[in-house]
């Protein structure tokens, strides 16, 4: 399963070509993961007043295509991994009408407690989440 994104692509989103600035993907895949987050009853305001907290450990993006001003995008989010402090989201933009893939990216982030120190995952976090998981071997024991 894939949690769906759209995005509307504005002015203030695109270089002086209107061509989205290539570092607005990171936005785009940042509020994917919060809508995947909340659509599964997660809100992350309480987790963090809880003291759980999650951190962008690294990122990758392969740019295909440009965006452009006036396109709205789908943003597709899976969980490809689910480590015991971490989680691996595999993320693809793709533009409406046409299903064109324009940019393909993972992002890891870690769960840290307030003092940054890595904290392994609660299960009420990670169950949620699995419906979104790849395949069955995304749990790293």
């Amino acid at each position: 399963m894939k949690h769906l994104l759209k995005v509307k692509i504005y002015y203030e989103d695109t270089d002086c070509g209107g061509v989205v600035y290539y570092a607005n993907y990171l936005k785009y895949f940042e509020r994917a993961r919060t809508g995947l987050f909340e659509s599964r009853g997660m809100d992350l305001k309480e987790l963090m007043d809880e003291g759980v907290f999650f951190v962008v450990a690294d990122a990758g993006l392969k740019y295909l295509s440009p965006g452009r001003y006036g396109d709205v995008l789908s943003v597709e989010t899976s969980v490809d991994k689910i480590g015991r402090a971490s989680i691996l989201f595999g993320h693809r933009v793709l533009r409406e009408g046409t299903g064109e893939v324009l940019v393909e990216g993972t992002v890891r982030i870690g769960c840290v407690d307030r003092s940054l120190k890595p904290m392994r995952i609660r299960g009420d976090i990670i169950e949620p989440l699995k419906d979104y998981a790849q395949a069955d071997d995304t749990m790293d024991r």
